[in-house]
């Protein structure tokens, strides 16, 4: 599918009066990111680039194959931003395709201000991608674990 470019859409929407908005979504609309898919697609494309498959994501973050797939696809949506942690790890995601892969799913990213989410970054800058020893580097500054229960 042909992509156009973000900075192109930026510059239609600049002088735009609010009753162009019709056209403008008629016009780009293949451009335009459906929310449920673009999570999916991303997760994927990342996936794919370290080569890694959705069915280990799942099983190293602690879910079923059947339940991650519908929290993936958004067929099911949760509330538990951990678990998004938990797929990004799994899927050793940098700190940037974290915070995308949150932001896109509709949570808030990683935020230094936030000790737990301090102790989040670190691990992942250091590519700590076990889960025992994030939940250790976790429970020693008294905080949650992120692995599943």
């Amino acid at each position: 599918m042909e992509k156009k470019p973000t900075d192109e859409l930026n510059d239609l929407l600049v002088d735009m009066r609010p009753d162009q908005l019709k056209h403008y979504f008629k016009d780009n609309e293949k451009y335009l990111a459906d929310e449920k898919k673009a999570f999916y697609y991303y997760m994927k494309d990342v996936l794919d680039e370290k080569d890694i498959k959705l069915k280990d994501v799942y099983s190293f973050a602690g879910v079923t194959e059947s339940y991650g797939s519908k929290i993936l696809t958004m067929e099911k949506h949760t509330k538990n931003r951990d678990l998004i942690i938990r797929f990004c790890v799994a899927g050793h995601f940098n700190w940037d395709e974290t915070n995308r892969a949150l932001k896109l799913y509709g949570f808030n990213e990683l935020y230094s201000k936030d000790s737990r989410d301090a102790v989040l970054i670190v691990a992942i800058n250091n590519r700590v991608f076990d889960f025992d020893k994030i939940d250790e580097m976790l429970m020693q500054h008294g905080m949650e674990r992120l692995s599943a229960e």
